[in-house]
């Protein structure tokens, strides 16, 4: 399995960025996948899932501002960010969910500068 994430990079806070997860070795409609994130010096975090039914929960900072799709034609997952902050810096990662720990792969990073 390989899930490559990519589409970050450094963006002025009140912006948008769109992520991209593209999964090799994955049947999306036979898992849940998740965006997570991990902040310099703090534990990584689930942002939002998404179920092969196509239903999405948020975690609540990114309630309003993001948006987890997926595309099963392309096997891709795609996270939509608006309203960029500067607490949303982190390297942000694909996984199914619940992640599986062996699934990790670089993740992207995301830098909102203020």
């Amino acid at each position: 399995v390989q899930l490559q994430a990519s589409g970050g990079g450094l963006v002025q806070a009140g912006g948008s960025l769109r992520l991209s997860c593209t999964a090799s070795g994955i049947i999306f409609t036979a898992n849940d996948m998740g965006w997570y994130r991990q902040a310099p010096g703090k534990q990584r975090e689930l942002v939002a899932r998404i179920s092969f039914r196509r239903s999405t929960i948020y975690t609540d900072f990114a309630k309003g501002r993001f948006t987890i799709s997926w595309d099963a034609a392309k096997n891709t997952v795609y996270l939509q960010m608006n309203s960029l902050k500067p607490e949303d810096t982190a390297v942000y990662y694909c996984n199914v969910f619940p992640p599986v720990p062996d699934y990790w792969g670089q993740g992207t990073l995301v830098t909102v500068s203020s």
